[in-house]
């Protein structure tokens, strides 16, 4: 599910009914190569690079109890939890909202060279970002994630995306009304909505599906108040 049943939950309970639909599907790459790389980097004084909640499970699966002792830097909010939750020895070196801002923090804190664990549709902003700067960057696919094609069987007064991937499937198959406002997590997958249309798109400022999901609630109750009628 895209989002937890206890945030729909409240939601509800303010009135916003709130359905939830997939629009891409995640998997963890798997074999026997993966997990010997993997198993050799947690023997190793490394510093890793997290941009998504996926990467850190698909890792977490693989490490077990290796607990490694790496220094990270990670999104914030959803990412970082998990982060904190998988890898207890590890020390955060740092967070950010988006992949250019955590892209900026590594090159001021003067990283020799990073490990980043990601999916295979990563954008390029952060080793672009970093290569740029002559510093390395060593690239582990950890999960994939394919498109799931589906129509809207309603119109909807907002739509949420956590993701670029999931708004490139979303818009694969489906038109929406001049009236629908968007919603995203961040401003990466702010600039990928933008792509396909015109509409109103609101970002959040914390990488946090709660987050986005109280924007949305909170935007349509100020425009169901009385002087915006």
């Amino acid at each position: 599910m895209p989002i937890a049943q206890s945030l729909i939950d409240g939601a509800a309970e303010q009135g916003a009914l709130v359905d939830a639909l997939s629009f891409i599907k995640v998997s963890a790459v798997t074999g026997e190569k993966i997990e010997n790389e993997i198993v050799d980097l947690c023997h190793l004084h490394v510093t890793v690079v997290f941009t998504s909640a996926n990467a850190v499970k698909a890792v977490d699966d693989i490490v077990l109890h290796a607990d490694p002792e790496w220094e990270i830097y990670c999104i914030g909010n959803g990412t970082l939890d998990a982060v904190k939750r998988c890898f207890r020895s590890s020390v955060v070196r740092g967070t950010a909202k988006d992949a250019a801002s955590l892209a900026a923090l590594i090159i001021d804190h003067g990283a020799d060279e990073v490990v980043l664990f990601c999916g295979d549709k990563r954008l390029d902003t952060l080793p672009v970002a970093l290569r740029e700067e002559d510093i390395p960057v060593y690239e582990v696919v950890v999960y994939t994630t394919t498109g799931i094609s589906q129509k809207l069987k309603r119109a909807y007064d907002g739509i949420l995306f956590f993701s670029p991937s999931a708004v490139s499937s979303f818009f694969s198959a489906n038109k929406v009304s001049e009236t629908t406002v968007f919603f995203a997590i961040g401003t990466t997958t702010a600039d990928a909505i933008k792509k396909h249309t015109r509409n109103k798109v609101i970002v959040s400022e914390t990488a946090s599906k709660e987050t986005v999901l109280n924007y949305a609630v909170q935007y349509f109750q100020k425009q169901a108040q009385p002087d915006n009628l």
